[in-house]
């Protein structure tokens, strides 16, 4: 999903597109971008671990620093996903972040123990959604429209 997402970044002429890992990414990371495509896992009805540690590393120390720019949000679930969407835009909406794309679930359906374990294979028509969101947003930070 992530790879997907940087992969329609990439198509805006002109921009810089980083893609980092939770653990990979720190404060200044984030002062130094213009806009931001949070991807992450859901697990037990949340941000999954090295996503919840990212944005309890980073929260405070950009706190006040990067309001108004842009981001999109790509979450994927077993079964619902909805809460940790919920809990990563309450985290923008303290960074005073401007939501400029529907925030995307992707659904695995992963419901037994095997298949919560297992590596995930995503639908075509998910990675198109998650490629597509990442073009609008390099799109709209290069044409200046965020």
């Amino acid at each position: 999903m992530a790879q997907a997402a940087c992969a329609g970044a990439q198509k805006a002429d002109g921009l810089r597109v980083r893609l980092l890992r939770a653990q990979q990414a720190h404060p200044a990371d984030l002062l130094a971008a213009q806009g931001y495509l949070f991807a992450m896992p859901e697990n037990l009805a949340a941000i999954a671990g090295l996503m919840k540690d990212f944005f309890d590393r980073c929260y405070y120390p950009v706190l006040g620093q990067i309001e108004a720019r842009p981001y999109a949000l790509l979450v994927c679930a077993g079964s619902d996903g909805s809460n940790a969407v919920r809990q990563a835009e309450r985290i923008a909406t303290g960074w005073r972040l401007r939501k400029v794309a529907e925030s995307r679930i992707v659904c695995t359906h992963a419901q037994t123990p095997e298949a919560i374990l297992a590596p995930k294979t995503i639908a075509a028509a998910d990675l198109r959604a998650c490629a597509e969101i990442g073009e609008a947003l390099g799109q709209g930070l290069v044409m200046g429209l965020f």
